[in-house]
């Protein structure tokens, strides 16, 4: 076998590789093993002929070609050992020829990443901060909820909800019938089409009306664009939405109760903070890593990015599947072509990976890592916090040890730890929390412990799968933006 290396790039190695029979004889073996058992040759069993009779009925090129799928990258493996190369992703390989066989591979080696200044990175943060409209907001919106519908006597208006038995026609076809139906008219509704739901104010209970509603030119259902639709309505009822008195009693109806209005009241500001603080926080972590970016002088083989770019197309299918959906009738629905599509992905497969190759840096330089002490301490909280459930009985904790004991959630619990740590370190350094060693202040290392023990991204280790498939480079990034 020939081996032919180019270094010209810090970054990526080009290797040619040219197979001799001797190297390509075993391959052909296994090809014709493989190929001899679909086979009915005349005057043999199938599976028995022997190999010079099948090359000479297929032919070695054909042998050869069945070949190339295990040959190449087995190959490709021995090379990239017998040369010392370390492929930092999947490389890119180009059959040039088959007799002898013959591939180029380029190879993608570990980017070069220069944090060079990040410790000056700084990221101003808010306080967080709640207010009574706030808070009166979400008891409106929770009175809402429970309000219930009324009879009126007298004629609909925007708001009310009305009973109907609908026809609609468009050139002596029916486009619409539906029998007491719910509908609430508002200016803001524009079903079944626009211009509907202002004919039924003024109507009343046991009222017959027809109408004609003429459909915008730009309505984005062609065939009915710029036609008009006859309309006939009987209305059944008119109700309008009878909202609760906001006092005590009404507290003591919102969900398990509350003892007065001043403890629901507070209960909703405590739950609005909790959620500010979570943004809060969201939002330093993505500046804080899009400030490391910025300074971070990153050197990566354009094969990375690719790779990247393909993984986010194969989750994005995958999400595609579960609605239903292939890729194909998706891109038609939104009237794009699969280059529009990898275009406007690029940007973000790009910045993922950027994202990732820093923050793997960071926890470099400064030497953050995940003991098995750490693993196990948070095994037991998990545990612990499973206990404490109710109704859990000691044959599913059984079976939460089990799991959290085996080697692919150990090493799932250890990858998110560690990712939650770096963030942690990244946040200090962002707001100037680090002293002269790098340790973090008193205060902040407590508010960052606390962080990571009530942190959902690990608790999610005890109910998901470790095994469901590989984290692609850019993952993490991805689910901060």
């Amino acid at each position: 076998m020939k081996v032919t290396r180019d270094n010209a790039s810090p970054i990526e190695v080009t290797l040619s590789v040219e197979l001799a029979t001797e190297d390509e004889n075993p391959f052909i073996e296994r090809s014709y093993r493989r190929v001899v058992s679909r086979l009915n040759i005349p005057g043999f069993r199938r599976g028995r002929a022997p190999r010079h009779i099948v090359e000479s009925m297929m032919g070695r090129t054909a042998l050869l070609q069945e070949a190339l799928e295990f040959m190449v990258p087995e190959t490709l493996d021995k090379v990239l050992q017998d040369e010392e190369v370390s492929a930092f992703g999947e490389p890119s390989i180009e059959v040039t020829e088959l007799e002898p066989v013959s591939f180029t591979a380029t190879v993608p080696l570990e980017p070069t990443v220069d944090l060079a200044g990040y410790r000056d990175i700084r990221v101003e943060t808010e306080p967080v901060e709640v207010t009574d409209e706030e808070v009166d907001g979400v008891l409106d919106r929770v009175r809402d909820e429970q309000a219930i519908w009324e009879p009126v006597e007298r004629a609909a208006e925007y708001g009310d909800r009305l009973n109907l038995d609908v026809l609609g026609t468009m050139d002596e076809e029916t486009v619409v019938e539906d029998e007491d139906v719910e509908y609430i008219p508002n200016e803001e509704n524009v079903l079944p089409f626009p211009g509907f739901a202002p004919n039924l104010v003024g109507l009343s209970e046991d009222d017959e009306s027809e109408f004609t509603v003429t459909v915008p030119e730009d309505y984005p259902r062609e065939q009915y664009a710029g036609k008009d639709i006859q309309f006939k309505v009987s209305v059944l009822s008119v109700k309008e939405k009878a909202l609760p008195e906001l006092d005590d009693e009404f507290a003591k109806s919102v969900g398990d109760g509350f003892d007065d209005l001043e403890a629901l009241r507070d209960s909703i500001r405590e739950s609005l903070t909790s959620q500010a603080e979570s943004a809060a926080r969201n939002d330093l972590e993505q500046k804080s890593l899009e400030a490391l970016c910025d300074v971070a002088v990153v050197n990566a083989s354009p094969l990375l990015f690719e790779r990247e770019l393909e993984a986010m197309q194969a989750d994005r299918e995958r999400m595609l599947r579960q609605q239903g959906l292939d890729l194909a009738t998706y891109l038609r629905f939104m009237g794009k072509s699969a280059d529009e599509f990898l275009d406007e992905m690029r940007p973000n497969a790009e910045r993922r990976l950027v994202s990732a190759l820093v923050m793997r840096k960071l926890a470099e330089v400064e030497e953050i890592e995940i003991s098995d002490e750490d693993i196990q301490t948070e095994t037991d909280r998990l545990l612990g916090l499973s206990a404490g459930e109710e109704e859990q009985d000691e044959s599913n904790l059984d079976s939460l040890r089990e799991f959290l004991g085996s080697e692919s959630t150990r090493n799932n619990i250890r990858s998110t730890l560690h990712s939650q740590r770096v963030m942690e370190r990244l946040t200090d350094i962002a707001q100037g929390k680090l002293d002269e060693d790098g340790d973090a202040e008193a205060g902040a290392a407590e508010d960052a412990s606390e962080s990571a023990g009530e942190s959902e991204a690990v608790e999610t280790v005890a109910t998901t799968d470790a095994g469901d498939g590989e984290a692609t480079a850019g993952d993490e990034a991805e689910e901060r933006e």
